[in-house]
C-alpha cells in the first residue's frame, strides 16, 4: 500500500514537473534529465514510469484534459442556458491556465509544431464549445444569422490568447479582459429577446443584464 502511495506521488510530480519543462522550452528541448531533477526523482524511477517523452507529454495533455472537462461539469451542475455556461467555464479557464502548469502545458502541446498529436485539451475544448453553441442555436439563444463555427472560432481563439497572456506576461487583469471580450461580442452573438447572461463582474456587483 505504501509502495503504490509512493508510486502515485512520484508519477504526479513527473507529470507536474514535464508540464513546468514543456511549458517553458518547448517540447522538442524539453530534458528527460531536466525534467526528473526538477521532480525530485532519478532518471531510473521516470523511465518506468514513462519510457519516452512521448508517452510523458501524453500524460500531461490527459490530465490537463480531464481538468477542462471537471471545469465545465462544475459551472454546468448550475444550471442556466448554454450562453452562461460558456461564459462563466471561459472566465474558469483563463484563471485556471494562469496558475496551473498541468493545464497551461497541455494546451501548448498541442498546438507545439515538434509534435503531430490530435489530443489534448485544446482539441476537447474546440469541440465542446462547437458542440455547446450548435445547442444554443437549437434553444434560440443565438441572434438570427449568426454562425456557431464561426462564433466558436472567436472564442476558442479569444481565451487561449487571454490564458497565455495571464501565464506568460503575468497580465492580472485577465479576468476584466474575459468580461470586456463578452460584453463586446454578447450584444451580437445573443439573441435580442433573450437576457443576456452575467459576466463574473455583473454578478457580483449585482447588475442586470437585461437588454433595455
Amino acid at each position: 500500500m505504501v509502495r503504490q502511495v509512493r508510486a502515485v506521488r512520484t508519477r504526479r510530480a513527473l507529470v507536474r514537473a514535464a508540464a513546468e519543462v514543456f511549458a517553458e522550452d518547448g517540447y522538442a528541448l524539453a530534458s528527460l534529465p531536466v525534467i526528473s531533477r526538477r521532480a525530485g526523482v532519478s532518471t531510473g524511477a521516470l523511465h518506468f514510469h514513462f519510457p519516452s517523452k512521448d508517452l510523458l507529454a501524453r500524460e500531461v495533455e490527459a490530465a490537463a484534459t480531464v481538468s477542462v472537462q471537471r471545469l465545465a461539469v462544475r459551472e454546468g451542475a448550475g444550471g442556466g442556458g448554454g450562453l452562461q455556461l460558456l461564459v462563466d467555464v471561459s472566465g474558469d479557464l483563463v484563471a485556471a491556465l494562469a496558475v496551473d502548469p498541468v493545464l497551461r502545458a497541455g494546451f501548448e502541446l498541442g498546438g507545439d509544431p515538434s509534435r503531430k498529436s490530435a489530443e489534448g485539451p485544446g482539441r476537447w475544448w474546440s469541440e465542446w464549445v462547437h458542440g455547446l453553441l450548435r445547442e444554443a442555436q437549437g434553444a434560440g439563444e443565438l441572434a438570427r444569422g449568426v454562425s456557431p463555427e464561426a462564433a466558436a472560432v472567436a472564442v476558442v481563439a479569444s481565451v487561449a490568447g487571454f490564458g497565455r497572456l495571464a501565464s506568460r506576461q503575468r497580465v492580472r487583469s485577465s479576468p476584466h479582459l474575459v468580461e470586456q471580450f463578452w460584453a463586446l461580442l454578447l450584444p451580437g452573438l445573443a439573441a435580442p429577446s433573450r437576457r443576456l447572461p452575467v459576466l463574473p463582474g455583473s454578478r457580483a456587483a449585482g447588475t442586470d443584464r437585461t437588454p433595455r
